[in-house]
C-alpha cells in the first residue's frame, strides 16, 4: 500500500440506540451491576468474558491483549497466564492496568481501572486444571512472548511433553498461574442514538461507591 495513502473508515459508522440507561437502572454495587450484565450478555455475545487488559511497562509504555476472565466475585475479576509473559513483567514494574469488556450486541462495554497481584497456589491450581488436558500441557511447554525460531519447534516439545506425561497427572508449573485484578473504577458504557450515550461511573467512597453520569 502506498505509504502516503491514508485509508478512510469513517463511513463505517454503526448507529446505536437498542436501549437506554438510566441512573435508577443501576445496582448499587459496581460487580453486581457488571454480573447482571454479564449474565444478560451469555446467551447471544461470543466469549463474554474476553476483555481486553491493558498494562504499562515501568517507563510508562502500554501495551493491551485479550485474555479471558476465569472468575469474579466482589474482590474482582481473574485471570491467567504465564508469569513469564510480556504482561506478567510489566504488571510486575507497574501493578495498575485497566479491562475492558465489549459486547457489541448489546450495545455495551464495561470498563474497569485498578490493580492486580497474584492468586494464592491453591487458586492458581483450580483453574490450571479445570483446562483442556492438551491447554495444560501447552502451558507448560510454552514460554510465552520468548522468540522461537519456528511452530514445529513449539509442536514437537508438546508431543514430547504428551508422551512423558501420558497417563499421569498434568501438574501446574511454577511459571504459570492466576492474577486477580481488584477495580477501583468502573464504567457503564449504553450505546445511544446520535452518540449521545449514557455512561455512568463507580467511583469508590469509603466502603461504598459513588455513582456519576458522564457525557457522551
Amino acid at each position: 500500500m502506498d505509504e502516503t495513502k491514508t485509508v478512510w473508515t469513517g463511513d463505517l459508522r454503526r448507529e446505536y440506540g437498542k436501549q437506554r440507561l438510566h441512573r435508577s437502572d443501576l445496582l448499587e454495587q459496581p460487580i453486581e451491576q457488571f454480573g447482571h450484565w454479564f449474565e444478560e450478555g451469555k446467551p447471544t455475545v461470543l466469549e463474554p468474558n474476553a476483555m481486553a487488559l491493558a498494562t504499562a511497562d515501568g517507563e510508562g509504555r502500554p501495551s493491551v491483549r485479550m485474555v479471558l476472565m476465569k472468575a469474579f466475585d466482589s474482590r474482582g475479576v481473574v485471570f491467567a497466564t504465564s508469569y513469564i509473559s510480556r504482561k506478567a513483567h510489566e504488571i510486575r514494574d507497574n501493578p495498575y492496568a485497566a479491562l475492558l469488556f465489549y459486547w457489541p450486541v448489546l450495545e455495551r462495554q464495561v470498563r474497569m481501572t485498578g490493580t492486580i497481584a497474584r492468586t494464592s497456589d491453591e487458586e492458581s491450581d483450580e483453574i490450571f486444571n479445570s483446562r483442556h488436558p492438551m491447554s495444560r500441557i501447552a502451558a507448560r511447554v510454552s514460554r510465552q512472548s520468548l522468540e522461537i525460531d519456528s511452530r514445529e519447534e513449539l509442536e514437537k516439545a508438546v508431543a514430547e511433553e504428551t508422551e512423558r506425561l501420558q497417563g499421569q497427572e498434568i501438574p501446574r508449573p511454577s511459571h504459570w498461574g492466576g492474577y486477580r485484578f481488584f477495580p477501583e473504577e468502573f464504567e457503564f458504557w449504553q450505546g445511544g442514538a446520535n452518540r449521545l450515550h449514557d455512561r455512568f461511573l463507580y467511583l469508590r467512597n469509603g466502603a461504598g461507591w459513588e455513582i456519576r453520569r458522564l457525557q457522551p
